[in-house]
Parts: C-alpha cells; structure tokens; sequence
C-alpha cells in the first residue's frame, strides 16, 4: 500500500508557527487524485484524532480545536497537502500523520512527524 511522507515537524514556542508537509511518493498519482486528504494527530496513550480534511474539489473541515488558526491546502500538481499551523498551543504537542480517505476509511498512513510547543 502506498504511503504517504509527512515533513516539517519541529519544536517551538507557544504562539509560534509551523507547516507540515504531506507529499506521495513520485511513482504514484492514484492516492492524490481525486481524493480526499487530511491530517490528525496523536499523543501517547490516546486515540488519534482529526485534525482537518481537504477534497480533491478544496471543501474543507476542521476540528474545533484548530478553527482559526489552522489552515489545511493542497497542490495535486506537486501530489502534496500542507498544513500551516499558528498560535500553536502546547496543547498541540503530538505526532501529526496525514492519510487519504479512502472507500473504507482512512487510509496510506504516513510515518507521522512530531511537533512540540513549549511554554
């Protein structure tokens, strides 16, 4: 199954910023188009959560907890979707994995890419 590669995780201050990246790999178009895409994110010891959704038509969704000050975008040209994250909360500290959805759920899981917001 086809994976996508989630980059750009890092450690920051609270109210700082970052953008993550999601691409597929070069060989392969069907994972990107036409579907949708999203991001979630996970902390040990809980569930993994939703995060945002973008269609292959650009309508999007996003948790409350990120409204305002998450914006999810994508390029099917670059077979990649970003995440611009501001006002990072330490509440936002986790492993982020973006993934397609797929006919059955969820799925091409990325390796996940860790962000930390101190304090």
């Amino acid at each position: 199954q086809v994976r996508l590669v989630e980059s750009g995780g890092s450690s920051v201050q609270a109210g700082g910023s970052l953008r993550l990246t999601c691409a597929a790999p070069r060989s392969i178009t069907s994972v990107f188009n036409p579907t949708t895409l999203g991001w979630h994110r996970q902390v040990p010891g809980k569930e993994r959560e939703f995060v945002a959704r973008i269609t292959s038509s650009g309508v999007i969704d996003y948790a409350d907890s990120v409204k305002g000050r998450f914006t999810i975008s994508r390029q099917n040209a670059r077979k990649t979707v970003y995440l611009q994250m501001n006002s990072l909360k330490p509440e936002d500290t986790a492993v982020y994995y973006c993934a397609r959805e797929g006919p059955y759920g969820w799925d091409s899981w990325g390796q996940g890419t860790q962000v930390t917001v101190s304090s």
